[in-house]
């Protein structure tokens, strides 16, 4: 069996631009209320980022009107669209911020899920590059490979087909020794969950968690004046747009996986997460841990302890 992830309290951060830097991954880890951080996806090169391009904006879910600038943070509930891409540090700049923080943080031993991306051999050498540096780190590791970012031109995202789901999976070690996971795009028809199961199955043995869901794609938010909130027109939704769908992404995964005899592989729900009812909604859909990123985008860090105050700790 994988090894399984141990998050508590079960509340973390998704892989998102708010955890590009080492400054935002130290913030995320010394929040009393994050059970585990997530970085950015990364490759192995980096990615060839463009400001003009990979731009974000937070909107009213329901005037579908993107906010002008950066908004004061506020508890009111966003959507939020972007474009981007992955980040354009490399894997070793995180591994390296990692082993940092890890000295400088000698009380914090919260999981840090390290988000990969690219082809199935890069992503093989990104897990070997992690376990690597391992000895070196010393909070507990774990691999998560992005399958689902809606916005790279030419590349659909691989969790939406299985023979390209399988050649990432066949790729993995048959025996890893830290928690390997995907993050799935959001699935809207039964077909799909069925496939991804029966991806999953034969190698029910390398795979540890799902991720559920990613931001929806080919997504249109305008400004009040009419003009697109993105350079390109369209990009990936997140935030309370997304919810309903998310919850019900994790609800049909969790049932699925617990019918093919899958129950150890844990889902981490995440989409448009935000406040204690949203937090339960999660985990009533069967999330082991909730993740969210467009809160922490309109709210920083603090969100995760508004989270559990709501809860008044009650995970």
């Amino acid at each position: 069996m994988a090894p399984r992830l141990s998050i508590h309290p079960p509340l973390l951060n998704t892989a998102c631009p708010w955890a590009t830097t080492p400054d935002h991954l130290e913030s995320l880890l010394k929040c009393p209320s994050t059970g585990a951080i997530t970085t950015r996806t990364s490759l192995i090169q980096g990615f060839a980022h463009d400001d003009a391009v990979h731009q974000y904006a937070l909107f009213d879910p329901v005037s579908n009107t993107a906010h002008q600038g950066t908004p004061s943070p506020s508890p009111a509930p966003v959507g939020s669209i972007n474009s981007f891409g992955y980040s354009p540090l490399p894997l070793d700049t995180y591994l390296a911020a990692l082993q940092h923080l890890s000295a400088a943080l000698p009380n914090v031993c919260k999981p840090a899920i390290i988000s990969v991306a690219g082809p199935p051999p890069s992503v093989a050498a990104c897990y070997a590059s992690i376990m690597a540096a391992s000895p070196r780190i010393t909070f507990p590791l774990a691999m998560e490979i992005n399958l689902s970012c809606p916005n790279i031109p030419g590349r659909p995202p691989p969790a939406y087909d299985p023979a390209s789901l399988t050649a990432y999976l066949s790729a993995l070690p048959q025996e890893p020794l830290i928690p390997v996971g995907v993050k799935t795009p959001p699935y809207t028809y039964s077909a799909q969950f069925t496939s991804l199961a029966d991806a999953l199955e034969p190698y029910a043995s390398r795979i540890s968690f799902v991720t559920a869901t990613n931001t929806l794609g080919s997504c249109v938010v305008s400004h009040a004046d009419g003009q697109d909130a993105l350079p390109g027109g369209t990009g990936g939704m997140a935030g309370v747009a997304i919810h309903p769908l998310s919850v019900g992404n994790v609800r049909a995964l969790t049932r699925l996986l617990s019918e093919r005899g899958l129950d150890g592989v844990d889902v981490i729900g995440a989409g448009g997460v935000h406040d204690g009812a949203s937090y339960r909604r999660m985990r009533s859909a069967g999330a082991k841990a909730v993740g969210l990123a467009t809160a922490l985008a309109s709210r920083g860090v603090g969100v995760f302890e508004d989270i559990e105050r709501l809860l008044d700790s009650e995970w």
